[in-house]
């Protein structure tokens, strides 16, 4: 999937995602990686996930994510893809958000 064609979720690449206010994303360094805390606890975030989520600032879009994502990993066969999957997933959890237009 190109960062131009819309998710399956309904995310968009114009869209502008961002942590909601009742999270704080950091890295962690007894843990190694980058977590997600909130009130009840934390969630420990993969690489992929910390990355993705550490763009996810309110002011650049999903195609912005990707296309700084994929000059970091230009490796990444299917980060467009994987982008999107996150990303509605973190949406589904309440991790972010979508910035007004």
């Amino acid at each position: 999937m190109s960062p131009d064609r819309q998710a399956p979720g309904g995310i968009g690449p114009d869209d502008v995602p961002r942590l909601s206010p009742m999270f704080r994303l950091q890295w962690e360094e007894a843990q190694g990686c980058r977590v997600l805390l909130y009130p009840e606890g934390m969630v420990r975030l993969n690489g992929p996930a910390g990355e993705i989520l550490n763009c996810c600032d309110g002011v650049r879009s999903v195609a912005a994510i990707i296309g700084e994502l994929a000059g970091r990993f230009p490796d990444a066969a299917t980060l467009s893809n994987d982008v999107y999957q996150f990303l509605d997933k973190a949406h589904d959890n309440q991790w972010i958000d979508y910035a007004p237009a």
